[in-house]
């Protein structure tokens, strides 16, 4: 596992975590620990990065985020990695992933102080060891699912004289795999009907508006054709354009052909059947299941 093999590595220390509290979710627990045990041995740290241990990063890459968090006066800094997009379940799924989460965070509103819109990516956060201090640390999330966005969300409410700023890295890999989209719907169904607060009504407004943006387009498309409506066929064309301009970014940043952008309905539509699915799990009670956990209705 993981921690064995870290022990190989001698400036790496790894630890032991007490029993699992109950109320909170094992990653949470496991940041805590760390971080009293880091506060033992050097009890007034300038900064935490807290990352996963199957990122790579790049060798500047904490360097570049204190010096910006600095220059900046920056409350928290985090990097969306570049994460895996080989298989083709992760060429298909993998952008689309970070595409919509874009659209459900942009990042010019989480940047912007004057915005309420906070969000992190767990991957990759640098913040001062003061402003997690302030919040009341990592007890005040102990129990959120999305973990990232909700610290996040802590910090740029208490830091009204600073910002936050979440950015995207093509430098600093994910070394996570996804062989299937199997392996892709969990991970995404775990927290999809969290993000909507697991409310009915905001689920069944975001399956009509997805199906409207995404789906009503290439239908439109379908049925000018057949029927000779020609006004609709050109409305549904322009539409279907204006997606794929909108999706090529991301497509090329994870550096796959444009083909993949003509995709994004079919995508969007998986996506869809995910966000339901979530919400089915949460009502069968088996929502939040994480390595062998289930983490009830919990924000």
């Amino acid at each position: 596992c993981t921690a064995q093999q870290s022990k190989n590595f001698t400036k790496l220390e790894v630890i032991s975590a007490a029993d699992l509290p109950r109320g909170w979710t094992g990653k949470l627990w496991a940041i805590n620990q760390g971080i009293n045990y880091s506060k033992q041995q050097n009890p007034d740290p300038d900064y935490f990065l807290l990352t996963d241990a199957d990122i790579e990063h790049f060798s500047t890459n904490i360097r570049q985020l204190v010096v910006k968090a600095e220059q900046e006066n920056l409350a928290l800094a985090s990097l969306m990695v570049k994460l895996q997009c080989e298989t083709l379940a992760e060429e298909l799924m993998i952008p689309a992933f970070v595409f919509f989460f874009q659209k459900l965070y942009p990042f010019r509103w989480v940047n912007n102080p004057q915005k309420s819109t906070a969000a992190a990516a767990g991957g990759c956060i640098l913040i001062p060891k003061q402003l997690l201090d302030e919040v009341g640390g990592i007890e005040v999330i102990k129990n959120a699912l999305i973990d990232d966005c909700a610290l996040a969300k802590a910090v740029k409410q208490k830091s009204t004289n600073k910002k936050i700023w979440l950015g995207l890295t093509s430098e600093t890999f994910s070394l996570r795999s996804y062989p299937d989209l199997v392996s892709i719907w969990n991970m995404v169904a775990r927290t999809a009907f969290t993000q909507l607060n697991y409310s009915p009504f905001l689920l069944v407004v975001t399956v009509i508006g997805m199906k409207l943006v995404y789906l009503i387009p290439s239908l439109g498309i379908i049925l000018g054709v057949i029927f000779g409506w020609w006004e609709v066929l050109a409305i549904a064309f322009l539409a279907r354009l204006l997606m794929f301009l909108a999706y090529l970014p991301i497509v090329r940043f994870y550096q796959l052909s444009p083909i993949y952008a003509m995709g994004l309905p079919t995508v969007a539509l998986i996506y869809i059947l995910i966000t339901i699915d979530s919400a089915w799990r949460h009502w069968r009670g088996r929502g939040g299941y994480w390595k062998g956990r289930i983490y009830h209705t919990i924000f």
